[in-house]
Formats: C-alpha cells, structure tokens, sequence
C-alpha cells in the first residue's frame, strides 16, 4: 500500500489543527471519553478476536488484554489530558534588547507524529488524546496482534473527531504490515518524529531504519539493589510489588542485587513472591541461600542469558554482590537506563546512588511499579524515553512539544 496519500493528509490536518481552541479540544476528548466507555463492549468484542490468536503463555498477553476496568481507566486518563494545561504557546525565554526588539521562545506542536507500537490497544486512545491536547497529528503504526482491537478504537475516535466538525486526518492508522512501517520511517517531509514503544528488538529496528528523528522508548530492564543497610520489612514489600504488581509492564522488576552480608534475609524478601509462583534464577550464592526456603519447583540457578533479560513474567534474576561499586557496575552493564532502585537506610548510600545511576528514573526505597505518566502527574503518557536528549522518562504533552523563536519588533535593523 502507497502510505503518501496518508502521510500527504496527515501534513495538512496538522496546520488545521494549530488555530484549534484549547476549549474545542477539551470538549472532543471528554466526548471521545464518553464514547470510549459507551463503545466498551465492541471493543472488547475485538479485543477477544485479537485474544483468540495469541497463546495465554506469551509474555504479550496481558499487555494485549482489555478488560471493562481498564476500559473505563484509559477514559478517566482521557479526562485527565483533557482536564491539564497544554503547553502550547507556553514562554519559555524571553529577552528585550535595549533596541525594544522582543525576542520570545514558545513551545509549539511538533506537528505529525508518527508511533510505532506492538501488543497494546491502549496506546492508541493514549497516544490520540496526548497528541490532541499538545496540537499534534498522529500517525499510528500497530502491530498484527492487535489488529482488530485498534481498528475499532480509531473507528470510534474518528467518528467522534467527525462528530465535533475536525478533520478526519488528525489520526491516521496503517495497515499493520512491513512495507507501511518502513514508509513510515521515511516520511520525511511530512512525519517530525517517530515513537516505538514495544520489545528492544523492535526499538532496534526503528533506531537502525529510520531517516527522520526517534525517541527512543519502552524497553525496561529494571533492578532493585538490596544494600547491607536495607530494611528487610520495606525490600519484601518493594520487591513483591515491582515484581508481581503488573509482569508485562516495562517497569516491571527483572532483577534483584543482594549484598552478600545480607544473603540470610534472601529467603525473608523473596517470600512474597511465590504466592505468585515468581521464577528465581539465582546465582550461586543466592542459590545456596534459597535451597530449601523457596519453592525448589521454582528456583533455578542463573546462566549468562538470565542477566539484562527483560522477562515480562512471573521471573526474575537474583545477583549477589560484594560491595555497593560492584552492584553499580551490574546495573551500568546490564540496565536499560529505565528504571532503577535502591533499598537503604543509610542517608549517603542512598545519594550516591541517586547521584551515580544513569536511568531515566531513579527510586530510593520505593517500587520501579512507579515509572507511568499518570502516576508522575502528567495525566497520561505516550511512552517512556531511555535516551538523554529532548525527553527522559514519562513522556507526556511538554515532551510532545518542540519550540520557535518569535522576534517581535518595530522597524528595528542590525548595524
């Protein structure tokens, strides 16, 4: 399929949508809240179509299920956008030359934004509403898993965007094949930015393919280092919970580093987790540990492969470690720069590690579970960056938005 005609539309629905009143968008998001929930169970309808030809097994599963509940919490999440600031017009800079000449720096949309994701429905309601508010055309790119499910979701937001008297081609959906990917990287010209969000593989793909800037985003890594002055009460909840809260997730934990002074609390912290029947690969001081005092139908002992893997599962690996510079090393060698933890009660420890971990979020005594846009106060999110440059963590509508200098004068030459 010839994706120009798309991408030629999308460019021309973007210069409609910057003279679009902030209150009109407002209106078309709680409208297409409404219509969500309204439209739920033809979405879930879909969505089982999507279920029926994925095993339960796989790792994308979860990811790829609606359910009523989180129906209804992607439509309080498109309230939420519609109920922030924008950021568009906002002054960043401004400078006055003695002159009177008034030099002002304003965020402004990007404009076409193309998002490129697998498994996950959800994203197209969160990328729409996102992309709205910050005055951004979208270009969506999903995946063949969830095919059907995202047709249905844009159908109903195109009707609604219809409803309201906008231009169809605000949000656009391709075909989910190979070919419409690859012209989509390409588009330049028409697309400002491309968003994957998805598997390290696909990130890699878009990063190597793509001719036009990336955010890179999505894939986590996550630790959490267990120091030898961690509070084992607070590491068995924090563990527990980054773990088992929600495996499928980028933010979910994959590996845990103990300081071998604290190897007999082991057992105590990883209790909780085979409630869940949590895989353990540890290694071999863990392993010694554990023998005996975790489920032996569940514990393994750890190779090469089981060290910066990205479950998304009810797995994790352990690493013993003996001293604090060798856990930074671990998580420096094997992280993803997404999101990393630290269980202390010693005050320095804890701003060393703050200090010295390259992630895009950074915890000190509390779950990685806490990396989401909605749980940062942005309302939403439409992906989280792992890169350093315009955007880091939680991406929400600041990050959707590039700025312009606006010079403002009165006659005024340079000499």
């Amino acid at each position: 399929m010839d994706c120009t005609p798309i991408f030629r539309n999308a460019l021309k629905a973007s210069r409609d949508l910057r003279i679009l009143d902030v209150v009109k968008i407002d209106q078309v998001l709680s409208l297409l809240a409404d219509e969500t929930e309204e439209n739920s169970q033809v979405i879930l309808a879909e969505n089982e179509r999507d279920l029926a030809r994925m095993d339960e097994n796989d790792p994308r599963y979860d990811r790829l299920r609606l359910t009523p509940s989180r129906i209804k919490n992607i439509a309080d999440d498109i309230r939420n956008v519609a109920g922030l600031h924008s950021p568009v017009g906002d002054v960043i800079y401004e400078y006055k030359k003695q002159n009177g000449l008034l030099i002002k720096k304003e965020r402004v949309p990007f404009g076409v934004i193309g998002v490129i994701y697998e498994a996950r429905p959800n994203v197209t309601l969160d990328v729409f509403s996102l992309c709205l508010k910050s005055g951004n055309v979208c270009i969506l790119k999903g995946g063949s898993d969830a095919e059907h499910s995202n047709e249905a979701i844009v159908r109903i937001i195109k009707n609604v965007v219809k409803k309201s008297g906008l231009n169809q081609d605000i949000i656009s959906l391709l075909p989910p094949g190979r070919e419409e990917t690859i012209q989509l990287l390409n588009a330049r010209g028409f697309v400002d930015l491309i968003i994957p969000r998805g598997s390290q593989a696909l990130i890699e793909y878009v990063r190597k393919n793509a001719s036009i800037p990336v955010i890179e985003t999505g894939a986590g890594i996550c630790h959490t280092y267990f120091d030898e002055f961690g509070n084992a009460e607070k590491g068995r909840a924090v563990i527990n919970n980054a773990k088992t809260r929600r495996v499928s997730v980028c933010n979910a934990l994959d590996c845990l580093i103990i300081h071998e002074k604290r190897l007999n609390d082991l057992p105590y912290i990883v209790s909780l987790c085979k409630e869940k029947d949590v895989i353990i690969y540890a290694d071999e001081k863990a392993h010694k540990a554990l023998q005996g005092k975790y489920p032996g139908n569940l514990l393994e002992k750890a190779d090469d492969t089981s060290f910066g893997t990205e479950f998304l599962s009810y797995k994790m690996a352990v690493k013993t470690i003996s001293g604090f510079q060798e856990a930074l090393d671990h998580i420096s060698l094997y992280g993803s720069k997404h999101s990393e933890a630290i269980i202390s009660e010693n005050e320095e420890r804890l701003k060393k590690f703050a200090d010295l971990v390259d992630a895009s979020s950074v915890y000190l005594n509390t779950s990685t579970a806490f990396t989401d846009g909605a749980e940062f106060g942005l309302g939403a999110e439409i992906g989280i960056s792992t890169q350093k440059l315009h955007a880091r963590g939680p991406m929400a509508l600041e990050a959707l938005t590039t700025f312009k200098w606006i010079i403002t004068g009165n006659g005024q030459i340079r000499s």
